[in-house]
C-alpha cells in the first residue's frame, strides 16, 4: 500500500455552528492520507496513473471554501469525494481543526478526525 500525504493544510473559512463564525470565520489546519495499491511500478508510472496530490488539494480547497456548521460533515465530504473521484483509493484519513474556537478562556484547538474504507 502507499500512501499520499497533505499535511497542515491552512485555511481561513466560514464554518461553523455560531454567526459570528460565519461572519468574522476561523483558522483551519487539515491533515490527509489517501492509502492505495499503485497499479504497477512507480518508477514507470506517470502523473495518470497515480493519487496526484495536486488535484487532491485543488478538491480540499474547494470544499473548505463551502461554509459548513459542522466539521463532521466536511471531513465526511472530504473522504466519499476522494473516493469517488479517484478509483485507486481504497482508504481516506482526515483531520480538520479549528485553530480559534469560539470558547471564552479556551487555549487550543479543537478537531474531529474521520477514517473511510473503500466497501468491498
Amino acid at each position: 500500500m502507499l500512501s499520499i500525504q497533505l499535511q497542515s493544510l491552512q485555511f481561513h473559512a466560514y464554518h461553523g455552528f455560531y454567526e459570528e463564525e460565519l461572519i468574522i470565520g476561523n483558522d483551519f489546519e487539515l491533515n490527509l492520507t489517501v492509502t492505495y495499491q499503485p497499479m504497477e511500478e512507480i518508477q514507470g508510472a506517470t502523473i495518470d496513473n497515480i493519487i496526484n496530490y495536486v488535484s487532491l488539494y485543488a478538491l480540499v480547497k474547494e470544499r473548505m471554501q463551502q461554509p459548513t456548521a459542522l466539521l463532521e460533515t466536511i471531513a465526511m465530504d472530504i473522504a466519499r469525494q476522494i473516493l469517488s473521484e479517484f478509483s485507486a483509493a481504497e482508504e481516506v484519513n482526515i483531520s480538520i481543526h479549528k485553530l480559534h474556537p469560539p470558547i471564552l478562556n479556551f487555549e487550543g484547538k479543537v478537531g474531529v478526525s474521520y477514517c473511510e474504507r473503500r466497501a468491498n
